[in-house]
């Protein structure tokens, strides 16, 4: 009994580290195991058929015959594929992937009775034909299973393992069967391969059965229906799945290049029991190497180096060492057709080695972009197709080498050696176009693209806009294109809307009249404009706006017929911008008059007189006696009022009241117009919103809003004064500045913020935010320690479960931030997918951002940033935070850990550092007294409640001395609890 829990307690801890040894998670492991057992049985009875034919077909036909089996084995690949893809349309995908190796083993039966015919030519020939196709698919088959069973980042530790099963296959058909040979013969060896290919189709079953939601339950004929237009593969993703086609393709043959050479040289070497016998052993030495390699090393160099990178590998590999190892053999003394011999063999080694290990595990990968429900039918055209085209090309290029050498008298090896490096040049470029969409996909299929100014043909977009104008649509319409003209072509607004300003309604007429005033009153528009102030019918705002034109842009002003509006019995619309007028330019009578005129209206009884009369004052610019009004307008009851007096002090810069603009940032009635009216200050505004901004005792939305401004503004100066603070602040502080700066123009941020050299002011903040996260990991650690021993029902249960949740929103804080921070340095949209994704609980979601996210980032951090984004337990994730020396490696005393974080106020909210409190108070540890002194003064009221309630507890006495102190305290929570405890020690005494 001992001895087996000796056993169970050594295996539980053997597991994780093998596990760890060929980089898998233990929630991986069921699933990868079971792909490996069937990929490696079923490879195990193929690898047997194909070295038994290959064998019967050299006997026969010679290598020479070899491209028509490259030919037809293209046509009839090429068939069996369309058959696989039209199975997926009729049958659920769960059904065609358990019975697709059932169906296509039962010809090999059939194939090896004809070899007991007279004349079974045709036989080899077609059962060479057929168990090159069976490869095909069955490769194909492991693919798409392997696809629907992992996510994209598992993948790349999966199917490296999965994909050793058909190594693990070379090892041990290439030892067996020189044995197997002797045993049953070389025309036998079909009849042991098809029941041991069948053994695999039972995991099959319980596969699709296990995972039955990564298996469609309706055919894909069904499925295309509800897909939209736009998820089909059109356009990008067409594209891309056009560029997996002619790479799959042009792998394919390289390596059919490589083995005709290859089994060229075995032909004249040997003879066909030797050829078997030599493929088996050879197939066995290179499959142990292969095995390391997979095992140990691709989802090592997959995960670091990247899918394309390590898809590179073998071009580049073929293309450089073909003929290094042609010329380089020359200096051994050997003839020249052992030198082409043993060239082949090294370069077959080569190929064979990186195709089953580097280019295997990447293949899938490639169609992670590709939405899900056309993915399967993506890969079946992409690779199964493209790879038997391939094959009848590659055979065509071979026949016409050989009639072309033959001809011309040159040496065909040659020019094989010439085209196995042209191929592998075009893929390593196609690699590069490859990458290029790779991200741009990810991000599609997250759905979150954008459009942005930086793509935009802005005079093909002002001429659209010009003809949405002058076509008969809704206001609703020509109000959003006005606005957006006004916008795109600001200075030449009139040109467009001032000849329109007739034909459009009243609304749009008013809306226009303000953008070409923005832009100035140019004289050439002075008939237009008249013609609206002689119009009856137009509205008094159009008439007012009209008036004001009229005067700003006439050199010939009359003063006489502005007097004419001040009339009582006019709009006071009207009569408040003639006023208005004439207090700017008008004579000393003129101004007395119009004095007069407004201070009657900003007294008067209705609303409207006073907005219309606040509203002028802003064309002003002395207000002269008209001020002393503003102390009792800034107090109006009408929410209009107390909004146009702020734009009225923005306007007209009256200093001694732009603590009445600061003082709408509080309101949310009145936030609005007095950020815009603090905008129009620009740098002038700066000083006073610093001041609300870093002020940790004013309301944190109004914060926001301060540092919002600051953004709008948009100046060199605030730009800069953004940067600093950026710099200088921490927690929610800094996340406001930085949403204030995503606001803002890419341009201006890329000037005025980061550093001149790059992005080295964002990456060092991003490892400040990482070694936040770091000590907060450290902290849930060490405190978790505790929990284990506590029941959540005791009160130190119960503090401790507050702090750890508390730790637990600082780690999403935190995250965030660090988000924001990469989205100034990375396409938005991209970083925007990524975010999206990782909000999705769906695992799937959550590795298509961190691929999109591993692929964007250029950043020495990136490893730890995708280890703690990723679904990692806290331990791993403190480790890889230690490895980049983030901060020091020391486990701390619960009680020394809650310490530690009260010493880094900054990094903790509000919420957590009260839960720190509530937790040392529960477990009676003693604090320090700067950070119990420090806590009584923070501007968060549970703040200053907790450390009440903590120092009440340790220390009785001081309490008594400080409450004094603490009763005025501004909110009614920390003031009622200070009245509780005074009384009670009045009760005491």
């Amino acid at each position: 009994m001992e001895l087996k829990k000796h056993w169970f307690a050594l295996s539980r801890s053997a597991i994780p580290q093998i596990l760890g040894w060929v980089n898998l998670r233990p929630e991986e492991s069921e699933r990868t195991w079971l792909m490996f057992a069937f990929y490696t049985t079923t490879s195990i009875g193929l690898r047997w058929a194909e070295d038994g034919t290959v064998a019967l077909f050299l006997g026969k036909y010679g290598a020479n015959s070899l491209p028509l089996i490259y030919i037809a084995g293209a046509a009839m690949s090429a068939v069996l594929s369309f058959f696989y893809s039209w199975l997926q349309k009729i049958l659920p995908l769960r059904v065609v992937i358990v019975a697709i190796a059932p169906c296509m083993v039962l010809p090999l039966l059939l194939l090896r009775v004809g070899l007991e015919l007279p004349d079974a030519i045709i036989t080899i020939f077609m059962l060479r034909l057929w168990v090159d196709a069976l490869y095909i698919v069955n490769d194909l088959n492991t693919s798409i299973a392997a696809n629907q069973l992992f996510n994209i980042r598992e993948i790349k530790r999966a199917y490296p393992l999965v994909s050793s099963g058909m190594l693990v296959a070379d090892v041990i058909s290439g030892f067996s069967l020189p044995l197997l040979l002797q045993a049953v013969g070389l025309h036998n060896v079909i009849l042991v391969a098809v029941p041991v290919i069948l053994l695999g189709t039972p995991i099959l079953v319980y596969l699709t059965n296990n995972y039955q939601q990564a298996f469609r339950d309706t055919p894909r004929r069904f499925v295309e229906d509800t897909i939209s237009t736009n998820r089909r593969l059109k356009g990008p993703l067409k594209r891309y799945a056009w560029q997996l086609f002619a790479f799959f393709g042009l792998v394919q043959g390289i390596g059919l290049l490589i083995d005709f050479q290859y089994l060229s040289q075995l032909d004249l070497k040997f003879n066909g029991q030797e050829i078997a016998s030599f493929l088996g052993l050879f197939g066995g030495i290179l499959g142990l190497c292969e095995l390391a390699t997979q095992w140990f090393v691709s989802s090592r160099v997959l995960e670091r180096l990247g899918v394309f990178s390590t898809a590179a590998i073998l071009p580049v590999s073929v293309a450089c060492l073909l003929p290094l190892f042609i010329f380089g053999l020359n200096l051994f003394p050997i003839s020249q057709a052992q030198n082409l011999f043993w060239s082949l063999i090294l370069v077959k080694f080569l190929d064979e080695l990186l195709r089953y290990t580097f280019v295997n595990s990447s293949g899938p990968v490639l169609f992670q972009p590709i939405p899900d429900s056309l993915r399967s039918h993506a890969q079946t055209l992409s690779a199964g197709i493209a790879e038997a085209s391939s094959m009848g090309i590659i055979g065509i290029v071979i026949l016409a080498t050989l009639w072309l050498s033959h001809l011309l008298g040159l040496s065909k090896n040659t020019i094989l050696v010439g085209e196995t490096i042209f191929f592998a040049c075009v893929c390593i470029r196609l690699i590069f176009a490859l990458r290029s969409r790779y991200v741009d996909l990810l991000v599609l299929s997250a759905e979150r693209g954008q459009i942005n100014n930086t793509n935009l043909d802005l005079r093909t977009l002002k001429y659209a806009v010009i003809e949405a104008l002058q076509r008969n649509g809704t206001d609703s319409d020509k109000r959003s294109c006005i606005e957006l003209l006004s916008q795109i072509d600001p200075e030449r607004v009139g040109e467009v809307l001032a000849p329109l300003l007739p034909t459009l309604s009243s609304e749009l007429q008013q809306q226009s009249l303000e953008v070409i005033l923005v832009g100035g009153a140019n004289p050439a528009y002075l008939p237009l404009v008249q013609g609206l102030l002689d119009d009856h019918t137009s509205s008094p705002e159009v008439i007012a706006l009209a008036l004001r034109y009229l005067w700003l842009s006439s050199t010939k002003r009359e003063l006489q017929p502005l007097e004419n509006y001040l009339h009582p019995e006019e709009k006071p619309v009207i009569r408040a911008t003639a006023a208005a007028l004439l207090l700017h330019q008008g004579t000393p009578k003129h101004k007395l008059t119009a004095t007069k005129t407004l201070r009657r209206m900003l007294t008067h009884q209705q609303e409207n007189e006073r907005v219309c009369a606040v509203r002028a004052l802003r064309q002003a610019v002395y207000l002269q006696t008209l001020r002393l009004n503003i102390p009792n307008l800034l107090q109006d009851e009408s929410l209009g009022v107390r909004c146009a007096v702020l734009e009225t002090i923005a306007a007209t810069h009256l200093e001694e009241y732009y603590s009445a603009l600061v003082q709408g940032l509080y309101y949310k009635s009145t936030r609005r117009t007095a950020i815009q009216a603090l905008v129009q200050l620009e740098d002038e505004a700066l000083p006073i919103l610093l001041l609300v901004a870093t002020n940790i005792y004013k309301p944190e939305v109004v914060r926001m809003y301060s540092w919002r401004a600051i953004g709008q503004i948009g100046t060199i100066e605030a730009v800069k004064t953004l940067r600093l603070y950026l710099e200088k602040s921490w927690g929610s502080t800094r996340r406001n500045i930085l949403r204030t700066l995503l606001k803002m123009p890419k341009e201006k941020t890329i000037e005025y913020v980061l550093d001149p050299e790059g992005d080295g002011l964002v990456e060092k903040l991003i490892e400040q935010e990482l070694a936040t996260l770091g000590q907060i990991y450290a902290a849930c650690i060490d405190l978790q320690r505790v929990s284990m021993n506590l029941e959540s029902t005791e009160p130190v249960g119960q503090m401790l479960d507050l702090l750890q949740q508390g730790l637990y929103d600082l780690q999403t804080d935190t995250i965030e931030r660090v988000l924001l921070l990469l989205k100034l340095i990375y396409p938005v949209e991209n970083i925007q997918a990524v975010l999206s994704n990782l909000r999705s609980h769906n695992g799937s979601h959550l590795a298509r951002g961190l691929e999109i996210l591993d692929y964007t980032l250029k950043l020495r951090c990136k490893p730890v940033l995708l280890t703690v984004l990723d679904q990692r337990s806290i331990q791993d994730k403190l480790d890889s935070l230690l490895e980049l020396k983030l901060l020091s490696n020391q486990r701390l005393e619960p009680k020394d850990r809650l310490r530690h974080l009260l010493d880094l106020p900054n990094s903790l909210s509000d919420w957590c550092l009260a839960c720190c409190f509530y937790y040392a108070q529960a477990a009676r540890i003693g604090l320090k007294t700067t950070q119990i002194l420090t806590s009584l003064r923070h501007p968060s009221c549970i703040v200053r409640e907790a450390a009440i309630g903590y120092l009440v507890l340790v220390s009785p006495r001081v309490v008594s001395e400080i409450l004094p102190q603490l009763q005025n305290d501004p909110h009614p929570l920390v003031a009622a609890q200070v009245q509780r405890l005074m009384a009670r020690l009045e009760m005491a005494h």
